[in-house]
């Protein structure tokens, strides 16, 4: 029973974990939250996965998703990032109905 108690993460837990550099070469890991397609584009929306100084707990980080080069772009433009979040949000609330 003790050995059930343990913590550990599963083989698809593992798969979902990100790992980026940021400018100071600082390892940041993620969760993969979702993709959305917005635009005719794809964008992988993250959270952090421990806690850390440059992404809150509770801050969606949000990437344009690169499929054939399997790569994560970061996005500069703030409104597009705004966009991007609230088509999400939308998008989730139009499933639960």
């Amino acid at each position: 029973m003790a050995e059930q108690d343990k913590q550990e993460p599963t083989a698809e837990e593992e798969e979902e974990l990100i790992e980026l550099i940021d400018d100071d070469g600082n390892i940041i890991k993620f969760r993969l939250l979702d993709v959305t397609e917005y635009k005719g584009e794809k964008y992988a929306l993250l959270l952090a996965a421990e806690p850390n100084d440059e992404v809150a707990d509770d801050e969606v980080a949000i990437f344009r998703y690169k499929e054939k080069e399997q790569m994560l772009e970061p996005i500069e433009d703030d409104a597009l990032l705004e966009e991007v979040f609230e088509f999400y949000k939308n998008e989730d609330l139009g499933d639960e109905d």
